[in-house]
């Protein structure tokens, strides 16, 4: 593949990332269908026929004589890897066409309040992260689960006829080729130099409401810090940083 991936795709699997977690840098592996495909804190994702998923193996620490590769980058900044994939599939998305979308911190892409895409970043060795990406796209979600109607929505359904949602090997290099740019961006500058921009994906100040393992939280959500932490707003006016995982669930208040 072009901008220095190499792609393995497979028919099925349980899970692409736990396929990645075998593979080396710049490697990437596509499926047609997940049967255990999940989320954050081991959330079930469907993965049915016509969606993108996707997993890719990014470097994370310094990996020496090899230019292309991440070196001197300071580890506190790929807790924010999350953030940096998101805004890479953001502007894929947009890439495709797509004019109205925003993310729910830390991992999910939404247009209004459907979700398109969810990402989960593992870590199975050290050096190596693994950006697991899915993203609706031709497929029907609420057919597999129906509690997902009016929950989801599907790139085919949002962008207009034509010029028509890319298909999935065009989407798959369009999302690879802007994840090589942001972490290549990352690596070289720092997260905080993609700050600006992902702090426009938020699409303004939200009400929220956070679980903290048990304990809730509410305030008024105003982006993230220089590590990708979230900046919760208290009704007394003390903002607080929360780690993404202090936070198992992020509600957003209409």
């Amino acid at each position: 593949m072009e901008d220095g991936w190499s792609l393995l795709e497979l028919p099925d699997t349980p899970s692409t990332n736990l396929v990645a977690a075998k593979l080396g840098p710049w490697q990437a592996v596509r499926a047609d269908r997940q049967s255990a495909g999940r989320g954050r804190f081991q959330r079930s994702w469907v993965s049915d026929a016509g969606g993108l998923w996707l997993s890719a193996v990014i470097p994370t620490g310094p990996i020496s004589n090899l230019k292309s590769q991440i070196s001197n980058a300071p580890q506190a900044q790929w807790r924010a890897l999350p953030l940096a994939v998101g805004l890479a599939v953001c502007d894929a998305l947009q890439e495709a066409g797509l004019r109205r979308h925003r993310v729910r911190w830390p991992n999910d892409i939404l247009v209004d309040r459907r979700k398109l895409a969810g990402l989960l970043v593992d870590q199975f060795v050290p050096g190596l992260a693994v950006a697991g990406i899915g993203i609706n796209v031709f497929n029907h979600p609420e057919n597999s689960d129906p509690a997902l109607k009016n929950y989801t929505v599907r790139l085919a359904d949002l962008i207009p006829s034509p010029p028509d949602p890319p298909d999935l090997p065009d989407l798959t290099n369009m999302v690879l080729r802007h994840l090589r740019q942001v972490t290549g961006q990352m690596a070289a500058e720092g997260f905080t130099s993609l700050l600006p921009r992902i702090n426009t994906l938020w699409d303004g100040p939200r009400r929220v409401e956070l679980d903290l393992n048990g304990g809730l939280r509410r305030g008024t959500f105003t982006g993230v810090g220089e590590e990708g932490e979230l900046l919760l707003l208290s009704d007394s006016g003390t903002t607080t940083a929360y780690q993404a995982h202090q936070v198992r669930h992020l509600t957003e208040i209409f």
